[in-house]
Formats: structure tokens, sequence, C-alpha cells
């Protein structure tokens, strides 16, 4: 079996699984038409004036930066375990992607997002 006939077997079989999952769900789910399922709640409290608050661009790059470095961990736990096979082609990879790593901290700090206001 060639190489593109495999990926098609393997993309079909993603689709219909897919697939199948929701048509059972769909099948399998309670239906229920309730005024109260469609409103917003939160807690159980129903809310007091509107819902839609906009929240400070300061939470938004906590989270970035948080996810920029969570992808640095699940990155460098396998690359470190496997360094001496690799060879210093992998070092030398790894030392720019924290050059690049150290420079995006270096911004996010000059510019202040890691101070909390």
């Amino acid at each position: 079996m060639s190489n593109s006939a495999l990926f098609l077997v393997v993309l079909l079989t993603a689709v219909f699984m897919v697939v199948a999952a929701l048509l059972i769900a769909w099948l399998l789910a309670p239906k229920s038409s309730n005024s109260l399922k469609g409103e917003p709640y939160e807690c159980g409290i129903p809310t007091r004036g509107t819902s839609w608050m906009q929240f400070r661009v300061g939470y938004y790059l906590f989270a970035i930066l948080y996810l920029v470095f969570d992808v640095e961990t699940v990155l460098l736990f396998p690359w470190a375990s496997i360094v001496r096979d690799l060879g210093v082609d992998a070092l030398v990879s790894m030392a720019f992607f924290f050059i690049i790593l150290t420079l995006g901290l270096a911004y996010a700090w000059k510019k202040g997002a890691l101070q909390w206001k």
C-alpha cells in the first residue's frame, strides 16, 4: 500500500469516526425545549444588567505568554531526553529556539506585559 493510499484510508477513517460520534450523540441526546435553556447564567445566578463586559488586554497578554512558555516546556522535555542521540544540530536548533523565546520575553517585559496593574 502506498503512502498516499494509507493517508487516504486514515483520513477517511478519521472523518467517519467524527461523523459517527456526532450522529450518535445527536440521536441519543435527550431533547427538551425549555425557555430557561437559552438564558445566560453565571453560577446559577441570573445576571443583572448586560452580560457583555470588556476585559483589559493584560489578561490576554498573560494568557498568550503562558501558552508560549507552556509550549516551550512541552517541547523541552522530549528534546532533553534524546539530546545526546541527536548531536550538535539539535543543540544549535534548540539554542535558536531559546533565543527567540528570550527575545519574546524581553519584548513583553519591556512593554510592561508582565506587570499586573
